[in-house]
């Protein structure tokens, strides 16, 4: 997974962002929450402000905040001009246009990067990664994955990706991912099938749900997935 997001640019999302991706609840969010390969979300920062308790994990925070800001700041032309490439992929109705993209990303990139140091003196951001979490069985309500497992399908395995969802299952109730398409490719991953497919066999509940959120064309789904 590091090798993964270490090609990756950081590129956050806001807790508005979250809610829709995730359909989460107002009761949801008061839950103990996992965001997994969270990147520079401001989702961490945003619900700590409300008095809420999120654990975010990634490898990125192995950097110090003046790392991450510069990584992107390395990054931030190409993914806007990535989206202005596959402008016609992109539903440019809330966000309106590539420059409005990086404007909304950065605000919630500075977001993130304004928290950061306290947050990891408290344990909120840690350096982890899939496919195994040291935490404990059941230790969260809810496991989010945001913009990893299956939009990288090009670079991570079938394999990684159960044993992946299987972990987040493990330390948490419910886990829920967002999107099923790989990137830039506005068609579902070729491991979601396979993947429901094993785990279904495999006794866990799997649903292809519809969420309140829609960037990419097509791209309004999650998979929700517990054990049973």
């Amino acid at each position: 997974m590091a090798e993964i997001l270490g090609q990756a640019a950081p590129w956050g999302r806001s807790l508005d962002e979250y809610v829709r991706m995730f359909n989460l609840s107002a009761r949801e969010l008061a839950l103990e929450i996992l965001d997994c390969a969270a990147g520079p979300a401001s989702f961490n920062a945003e619900l700590r402000e409300r008095g809420a308790s999120v654990v975010s994990c990634d490898p990125i925070y192995k950097l110090s905040a003046d790392d991450i800001r510069k990584r992107i700041g390395e990054g931030y032309s190409s993914m806007i001009e990535a989206a202005e490439q596959h402008r016609e992929k992109f539903v440019w109705r809330e966000i309106k246009s590539p420059e409005h993209l990086g404007q909304v990303r950065m605000q919630a990139m500075n977001r993130f990067l304004d928290d950061y140091p306290a947050g990891l003196r408290e344990g909120r951001y840690r350096a982890l990664e899939l496919p195994v979490l040291p935490f404990r069985d059941g230790e969260f309500d809810l496991a989010l994955c945001s913009h990893f497992l299956f939009t990288y399908s090009e670079s991570l395995t079938l394999e990684f990706h159960l044993d992946s969802i299987r972990d987040l299952c493990r330390v948490a109730r419910e886990a829920r991912i967002f999107p099923l398409f790989s990137s830039f490719r506005n068609e579902y991953s070729p491991h979601l099938s396979p993947s429901l497919e094993r785990l279904g066999k495999e006794g866990y509940r799997c649903e292809v749900a519809r969420v309140p959120y829609e960037f990419q064309k097509g791209g309004n789904k999650m998979l929700r997935v517990s054990a049973s």
